[in-house]
């Protein structure tokens, strides 16, 4: 769910990104802005949603209470209330260099035991 390293240089991302980069659909990405007052894109002309990397971790957020925690939407929002000082937010950059690093590990597992 990382963002691409040559992507990191827009400011602007469009829901159809968004959606492919946290592999959600658009349509959810529309409910949870419904759902969620911290998830709030700029919309341009003809209500074209804009969304900036801090929309992109709150996004972000919601999914993981959500989906990999699941949560309920009146618990994760209730949560995201309560965490005032980014507590959830870190730990969720923890969790993604965890299985990045895990991914790597995998990976060289598998090289190596192409080498035995």
């Amino acid at each position: 769910m990382a963002l691409n390293k040559n992507k990191d240089l827009k400011l602007y991302y469009s829901i159809s990104e968004v959606a492919l980069q946290l592999n959600v659909s658009e349509t959810l990405l529309r409910f949870w802005e419904k759902e969620f007052p911290n998830i709030h894109p700029k919309k341009a002309g003809r209500g074209i949603r804009q969304y900036t990397k801090d929309d992109i971790e709150q996004i972000r957020l919601v999914y993981h209470l959500v989906k990999e925690r699941g949560m309920t939407l009146q618990g994760a929002r209730d949560m995201i209330k309560r965490d005032k000082n980014g507590t959830v937010n870190r730990n969720i950059e923890v969790i993604d260099r965890l299985k990045a690093i895990r991914t790597e590990l995998q990976n060289i597992g598998k090289d190596l035991g192409g080498l035995i």
